[in-house]
Parts: C-alpha cells; sequence; structure tokens
C-alpha cells in the first residue's frame, strides 16, 4: 500500500520545482515503532500481540493519526496510512504531523475486558517511547476502534503523566463526557457528504458528464456502513441522492427503488445481517456491490477494493473514496482515462481529522465551544427580532421566533467548520485540477506536498 501512494506522491512531484531532497524527506516514513507485547486472555493462555505505531512526517507537531485494530495490518500498511495522514492534514490546513497506529488482533474473538488490556498496554508502550502526548503525538480511531478504546487511552495516559492539564489532548474521538467534543463521530460520514457535494456542486463539472448539479436524484452505492459509511449513506440521503445499494461484509442488497438507511440499519441489529431486507434484492458479495449500475460510488470499508482485477467492470462515474486507498494507482489510472471523476481519500475522508482538530483545540483551552458567547448571541438575536417587529408591526409566530433567536452552540459550531474546511479544500483542488489540467488526487497531492515542503523551508531546514 505505501507503494501505491507513493505512485501518487511522484505524480504530483513531477508537476513541482522543488529540491530533489526535500521531496526525498517528504516522501520517506520518518519512522516507524513495532511493539509486541503478552495478553493474558481470560481463560489464563497467553498470547504475544504485535502492534506499530508509525511517525510519517514531523514537519508540524504533535503527529496525529488514529490507531487500528485489524488481524491483517502490517508495517507497510501502517506507514502508508501515516503518510495519508500528512497529505491529508496538509490539505486542510490542519497544523499536524501525519502518523498511524496499529495493531494486529481481529477485535470480534476477544472480549471487552482483553480488548481494554491490550489498548491499555499499547499505550503504556507508545508512552513509554515518548510516542503519545497531546505536544507529541494525538492517535484517534479507526478500524477496529472508537470511542471506548480512546477513553481507556486517555485514562492509562493521564496515569502515567499525573498532574498533566492537557492530559485530555493525547488522544481524539473521545466521548463526550471525557473531553470529546460534539459532532466528531459522525464527522468523517459528514465529510464524505461534503465532498461529494462540492465535486456535484460545479455545473460545468456536471454538464460534461451528462449530469445535472447537486447531490439530489443521484444513485448512489455505499460500501461499508461502519461509522463513515453509515454516516456518509445518511447525509447523502438526506442531501437527496437515492441510495440503490449498500454493501456489508455479509453481502450486499439492492434496489432501484432507493433504500432507507436507518431501516437497513435497523434489520442488521435485529437480524444480524443487511440481507433479506424487505423490497431489497439480496448480492452474495459486498465486492459485487461496486459493480452495480449508479452515478456514485462511495467505498467505505477497507482499501484496494478496487483493482485491475475488477475495475473493467465498475460502472460508476464518480467515486468518493470514503475509505484509505480503496482505488489501486493501476485502476486510478484506467477509471480516469475512462473520465470518471474521482474525489480522492486525502481530501474525501478529512472530515475526522478536522472534527479531531478541534477537538484537540478544545482540551487545550479547557473551555467548550460556544460557551463564552452562546447565551449574549441569544439575547442579541432577541433584541434584533424585537426592533423588527417594532419597526415592521410584524409579530412572528412561537417556533419562528425560536428559530430566528437561536445560538450556535458546540456541535453546531462543529459542523460549521468542517463545512468551511471542506468547502475551502475543495475550492482549492479545483484551481489547481484546472490550472494544471490534472486530476483531483494529482491536483490533492500537489497541494499538500507544496504545503508540507513550506513548513519545511520556514523552519530553515531546506532552502
Amino acid at each position: 500500500m505505501f507503494a501505491q501512494v507513493n505512485k501518487y506522491f511522484d505524480k504530483a512531484a513531477a508537476h513541482l520545482d522543488y529540491p530533489p531532497g526535500l521531496l526525498s524527506q517528504i516522501k520517506a516514513c520518518n519512522s516507524v515503532f513495532r511493539i509486541s507485547f503478552p495478553l493474558k486472555r481470560d481463560d489464563g493462555t497467553i498470547e504475544v500481540m504485535h502492534g506499530w505505531r508509525a511517525q510519517h512526517s514531523v514537519h508540524r507537531l504533535p503527529t496525529k493519526g488514529g490507531i487500528r485494530f485489524a488481524p491483517n495490518v502490517d508495517e507497510d500498511e501502517v506507514s502508508a496510512l501515516a503518510a495519508l495522514m500528512t497529505y491529508k492534514c496538509a490539505l486542510v490546513d490542519v497544523p499536524f504531523g501525519g502518523a498511524k497506529g496499529a495493531v494486529r488482533i481481529d477485535s470480534t474473538k476477544y472480549s471487552v475486558d482483553e480488548l481494554e488490556r491490550v489498548t491499555r498496554r499499547y499505550t503504556y508502550e507508545l508512552f513509554a517511547k515518548n510516542l503519545i502526548g497531546p505536544g507529541v503525538d494525538v492517535p484517534a480511531p479507526d478500524y477496529g476502534t472508537g470511542a471506548r478504546e480512546m477513553a481507556w487511552i486517555v485514562d492509562t495516559y493521564s496515569t502515567l503523566a499525573p498532574g498533566s492539564i492537557d492530559a485530555l489532548g493525547c488522544v481524539t474521538g473521545k466521548p463526550v463526557t471525557q473531553g470529546g467534543v460534539r459532532g466528531r463521530a459522525e464527522s468523517t460520514g459528514r465529510g464524505v457528504y461534503f465532498a461529494l457535494r462540492e465535486a456535484c456542486s460545479y455545473g460545468e463539472d456536471m454538464k460534461a458528464m451528462g449530469f445535472a448539479p447537486g447531490v439530489e436524484g443521484k444513485r448512489v452505492i455505499v460500501q461499508g456502513l461502519g461509522n463513515v459509511g453509515y454516516h456518509a449513506a445518511k447525509f447523502i440521503q438526506e442531501g437527496g441522492g437515492i441510495l440503490v445499494a449498500l454493501a456489508e461484509r455479509e453481502g450486499a442488497i439492492f434496489s432501484d427503488k432507493g433504500l432507507d438507511v436507518d431501516r437497513v440499519m435497523a434489520h442488521r441489529r435485529e437480524t444480524g445481517s443487511i440481507l433479506g431486507f424487505a423490497g431489497a434484492r439480496d448480492i452474495p458479495t459486498s465486492a459485487g456491490a461496486l459493480e452495480l449500475d449508479c452515478d456514485v460510488l462511495v467505498p467505505s470499508a477497507l482499501e484496494n477494493v478496487i483493482t485491475a482485477d475488477n475495475v473493467d467492470r465498475i460502472r460508476a462515474r464518480i467515486i468518493v473514496e470514503g475509505a484509505n486507498g480503496p482505488i489501486t494507482a493501476d485502476a486510478s489510472e484506467q477509471l480516469l482515462a475512462r473520465g470518471t471523476l474521482i474525489v480522492p481519500d486525502i481530501y474525501a475522508n478529512a472530515g475526522g481529522v478536522t472534527v479531531s482538530y478541534f477537538e484537540w483545540v478544545k482540551n487545550l483551552s479547557h473551555m467548550r465551544f460556544g460557551r463564552m458567547e452562546k447565551r449574549f448571541q441569544e439575547r442579541s438575536n432577541e433584541r434584533t427580532l424585537q426592533g423588527v417587529e417594532h419597526l415592521t408591526g410584524l409579530h412572528f409566530a412561537s417556533d419562528d421566533r425560536e428559530r430566528a433567536m437561536a445560538a450556535a452552540g458546540e456541535e453546531e459550531l462543529v459542523n460549521s467548520g468542517l463545512e468551511e474546511t471542506m468547502v475551502a479544500a475543495y475550492a482549492e483542488l479545483r484551481t489547481i485540477q484546472k490550472d494544471r489540467g490534472v486530476d483531483l488526487r494529482t491536483a490533492a497531492f500537489i497541494n499538500a506536498i507544496g504545503k508540507v515542503a513550506m513548513a519545511y523551508q520556514q523552519r530553515g531546514i531546506f532552502p
């Protein structure tokens, strides 16, 4: 996977006039820490666990990147994901270097107590090597982990670093009650929706593909109904997209009339599978859904699901990469040659790290967003409303009055900040795409590499 990322890097670097040494430094993975530690299972047996933490770039500190629990993860994958984090953070102007962590484990085969012991020991190993801390390296959830694991991490770190007033900032994606930020859980999926919305908002681009502008009415397939895929599907549906197929590890379902993602998820909770959903046709494999006819495909599961083996059967005109690296470099070139619009992962799924940045800022400031100004703004809105009523003689209904007086709380501010970030970043990408005559992924890498290079130059490391 790291080789795939570096292919994208090299393609973009060919458009840039930076010293070869600087480009080599940006491309290289700065360091990888490998961990092996024993786990005492609930039955008393001992199992050796293997984990990693890669810091791809320290041009900005702290470094930032999730921790995944997966049965087939390896050092190459962790290094590749850390590299993507470097470029992703730079692209959306989040002041972090890129990092990633992993433990090789199938979390479905371990008890909650065993997973807690693994998480806490992994955190201890990172702490012992100074690879975690609010100013050093800040993990977050990834595949196989979530708010629960982040709560264990912050509790372990706080125990190991007593008196650290910024301890909550050692990790993001925490429960709100333990220093998390409202809106973080759905942020990556919401960002995927914003990415699709922005890509579809330019009439010139949509006209060239035979589409009307906007998300509304477009037939969408989402592969993967984890945190990212579920929320992406939900927001796309709310935005007027028609979910014609949904896929999970057990298979996929299709309906040309559209699927309601919440009803599908309720069915899965009841039966353990999305298959057998009323009014939908079952497809035996998740990969099969990728090949169905649709306008928009959102692969939100794992990497390398679209390869040279199946690219000829992919019929989507727009692909939004909700997962990291779902399309191999060779398959990407074939899709671009056919005129497919690919919204790349380092932009499309940057919503998670963007809101993680907001959470980190909240933890360091020790202040909930909106706490200082919310009531003041509500009273100011009320005075404005009263002035309008006095001048016009109008009287607003209670519901209209309540909406007009409302001021933004933490979740509204977080979502607003995320939307602004995704809108501004896409505008930059599209400008580079048009100016240089490249695809969106190459434009994203050009933009990101340039920002990382500037950071090195500002520090006086390179001329």
